[in-house]
């Protein structure tokens, strides 16, 4: 008998009792369709770090306020800017392997342009942001110096924002737009960066303080939210880091043992450290769905014992009609492997929809990966050899004679 004899055999015993059959391979599609959702959505969050890795910048580091005292109490991080212009001048001038910084403040605001409005984040910074994060223009011109110094009216869109107040095909170079009625000429719009970094306006740090951001109470002349530097090489980072450390230190007049008003972090590396663990949870994730293939395998072989149990006698005709012991095996293994192939198709199927539909209800971004459905069928499909070959072996090894004698 050939396989593909085996196969057709296969099929017409299982049609024989169709709703057996589904329960049979109920635990390798609940296994398989486990399997493949997992596998979407570990992939889709690992995109969208690797997609923020990217829109950060190569060997950047970045500077927040931390922890301060006030009144003999302890404020939380980021409750008050203790970082300043002239910090970021100082790192620029003293720190050699720093190769660009900047200071910026943020706050969100509606822009309008002609009927068009869109609610964004409102960054105000300097030219040098965007060498930091290697942050390109599709058109136009970054802040002149001059712009920066004089709270110029001029902002550079982002990409998101662009689209959403220009038709398609405008320039927006030239357009005048309102943020919180004040008037600004568009200069520059910047390329794609990721959907999280192009919904943003930028405008010179010293216009955000005059004129949008500079009421808030945590907020003077020289105060920025955050600072940003770019390290000329991977390699120098830890030595940047430091120096940072000690040159912020000695600015604040930081006392040995006392707590840093800033944190210095590395994003990309803490980026890398969450994707590490994101991997390892939905490997874990999916050795946990593995025991749904587990029960499943466990369940055809009990079904397939049960099945050669109601089968001797037809095992007795075939093997006194001239059927070879291998023949009956390879009958029942083909058996064993169309429920597991079915089974995993129907969970492949049932994975793909199951992670669209979490990814469209809960806004996630998922990535069917061709790879994790071919490997939750070849476990289908190990599942049918391994636990199918006992009960197919038993079957062969019954005696033509004593199978006859079952009724």
């Amino acid at each position: 008998m050939t396989m593909l004899q085996g196969f057709q055999i296969a099929l017409h015993a299982l049609r024989l009792n169709p709703l057996r059959s589904f329960l049979t391979m109920l635990g390798i599609v609940i296994g398989v369709a486990s399997i493949v959702t997992v596998f979407a959505i570990g992939a889709g969050a690992q995109l969208r770090l690797q997609e923020q890795i990217r829109s950060i910048g190569a060997n950047v580091l970045m500077i927040t306020p931390g922890a301060v005292y006030q009144g003999g109490v302890r404020l939380k991080e980021g409750s008050k800017l203790t970082m300043t212009e002239s910090d970021v001048q100082a790192i620029l001038e003293q720190i050699s392997e720093i190769q660009a910084a900047a200071g910026s403040i943020a706050g969100t605001a509606q822009i309008i342009h002609e009927s068009k409005n869109w609610n964004t984040t409102i960054n105000g910074t300097t030219t040098g942001h965007f060498m930091v994060r290697d942050w390109q223009l599709t058109s136009g011109r970054y802040f002149s110096s001059t712009e920066e110094a004089a709270a110029g009216k001029v902002v550079i869109l982002g990409s998101t924002v662009a689209r959403e107040l220009f038709a398609p095909g405008d320039d927006p170079i030239g357009a005048q737009i309102r943020i919180m009625k004040v008037p600004l000429e568009v200069v520059g719009v910047l390329d794609r960066k990721g959907p999280a970094q192009d919904d943003v306006a930028f405008v010179p740090l010293t216009t955000a303080k005059l004129r949008f951001l500079g009421s808030a109470s945590n907020i003077n002349r020289d105060s920025v939210a955050y600072i940003i530097a770019k390290v000329a090489a991977d390699g120098q980072m830890t030595g940047a880091r430091s120096e940072i450390e000690s040159l912020m230190r000695q600015r604040h007049r930081i006392a040995v043992g006392q707590e840093d008003d800033f944190k210095v972090q590395d994003p990309a590396a803490a980026m890398e450290a969450q994707q590490g663990a994101i991997r390892t949870v939905a490997l874990l994730l999916v050795a946990i769905a593995s025991v749904s293939l587990l029960v499943g395998g466990i369940s055809i072989m009990n079904v397939m014992i049960v099945s050669v149990t109601e089968r001797t006698r037809e095992i007795g005709i075939r093997r006194a009609l001239g059927g070879r012991m291998r023949d009956i095996r390879l009958q029942f293994l083909c058996e064993a492997l169309v429920l597991c192939l079915l089974g995993g198709a129907i969970g492949v199927l049932g994975g793909v929809t199951l992670s669209m539909t979490v990814a469209r209800m809960a806004g996630w971004i998922t990535s069917i990966d061709s790879e994790a459905i071919a490997l939750a069928l070849a476990f289908s499909i190990a599942t049918g050899l391994i636990f199918g070959f006992y009960p197919a072996h038993k079957a062969s090894k019954l005696s033509p004679i004593e199978a006859l004698k079952t009724e």
